[in-house]
């Protein structure tokens, strides 16, 4: 196995981190615009290569596969990017794996109510080609999504006979301090990233039907395990919603997130001043996109670590009825600590946990334990394997009856 790692940011980074400790590939190459930033990541291990690549470009992620002989381009960028490296991918001849999925686009009339073009529905536009093809692009196979579509696939097969609902519930208790110990506003995630999947209207599968609703609606409490407690979370879009009613039958799919009242402020403020949009704007003779400035001031997320405390926890809460019939409630889970992550790789906690799972997946294509061909989230492979080597990777999951 030949992997393409596009983006060495801190999810890549992680991933390039992770993968160093396995030996079931042959060369990683690390790719980023910014060399310096690919050079970092890939000096982690000799089987590495750093390259510069320009993401949005098919015909530089093509150029790239072939000149490395890439078998899986694994997509760690922000998902703007995601067409030209998956296109990229199909023309070298590649698989290829990403942790979200193509963009979504509300409805012009009625956005939060009915869905436009929803996450992954460019994707899923040319599965039969990649099916005929013989190639695989494993999509949405973060930690969210990724993990909790795994999740839903163990439910599925081995917990429920049937299901009501699958409920995504994330939440943490980190904390970012300055160096006088301050807490300070510092998201562990790409803001970018943030920005586009929570001011978009969340999409809720109910009844064989997507829908859409308010961002933040639906607000609930939410007890998370291991110490991190009660959470109020709220409905944002995301890709789960979109991949687990394709392969496994429910009556209902939601994503909600623990995002805190200061961060849905700030959130709905940035909305308010149009610093939410992704059109550039021009500037004293220079363009530029107000969303990316918001990014760029912020702190890299890949920087966080050392001044973060606490746990993030993804998770899937699943009610239903029980392989015996009776009534069943069941949140499986995967809680991650930041200090042990740092201490342990040098990332933190959020982007750690984000980037295990493509190195899993990964591994089990390279073994033959997964394998198929067309466009396919996670819910379409045995859930057990994974699982199992998640455990022997070190960091286990988790599951508790509600």
């Amino acid at each position: 196995m030949r992997i393409l790692l596009v983006g060495a940011g801190g999810v890549g980074a992680a991933f390039a981190a992770i993968a160093a400790r396995r030996d079931f590939f042959e060369t990683i190459v690390v790719a980023d615009y910014d060399l310096a930033k690919a050079e970092r990541a890939a000096a982690t291990d000799g089987r590495y290569v750093a390259a510069q690549v320009d993401a949005s470009s098919m015909a530089a992620v093509a150029e790239l596969c072939r000149e490395h002989r890439i078998t899986h381009v694994m997509n760690a960028v922000d998902p703007v990017f995601n067409m030209s490296i998956f296109d990229g991918a199909f023309e070298a001849g590649a698989d290829y794996l990403d942790m979200a999925m193509s963009l979504s686009r509300p409805h012009p009339e009625a956005p939060y109510e009915r869905c436009g073009v929803k996450l992954g529905d460019e994707q899923f536009a040319v599965a039969s080609e990649w099916e005929i093809a013989g190639r695989l692009a494993l999509v949405g196979i973060g930690v969210e999504p990724g993990l909790s579509d795994v999740f839903a696939r163990y439910a599925a097969d081995h917990l429920f006979s049937e299901i009501d609902e699958l409920g995504t519930r994330d939440g943490a208790n980190l904390v970012v301090r300055d160096d006088a110990g301050n807490e300070i506003f510092a998201p562990s995630f790409s803001m970018w990233t943030t920005i586009e999947e929570c001011l978009n209207p969340p999409v809720i599968w109910q009844d064989g039907q997507w829908h859409t609703t308010a961002p933040f609606s639906e607000p609930e409490v939410f007890d998370f395990p291991e110490g991190i407690g009660p959470v109020e979370c709220v409905n944002v879009e995301h890709e789960e919603v979109l991949l687990m009613p394709r392969w496994i039958d429910c009556k209902r799919a939601t994503f909600k997130y623990g995002l805190g009242s200061e961060f849905i402020n700030i959130l709905q403020v940035l909305h308010t001043l149009g610093l939410d949009r992704t059109e550039k704007v021009r500037i004293k003779g220079v363009e530029v996109s107000p969303r990316d400035v918001v990014a760029a001031v912020l702190p890299d997320p890949a920087t966080v670590g050392p001044r973060m405390t606490g746990k993030t926890c993804a998770g899937l809460w699943v009610t239903g009825r029980g392989k015996d019939g009776t009534d069943r409630s069941t949140y499986l889970y995967h809680v991650v600590d930041n200090e042990w992550t740092m201490r342990e790789y040098g990332h933190q906690c959020v982007v750690w946990q984000t980037a295990i799972n493509p190195v899993v997946a990964l591994e089990l294509l390279a073994r033959g334990t997964w394998s198929g061909a067309g466009v396919l989230g996670p819910e379409a492979f045995d859930a057990v394997p994974f699982l199992d080597l998640l455990t022997e990777y070190g960091s286990p999951w988790g599951i508790k009856e509600l």
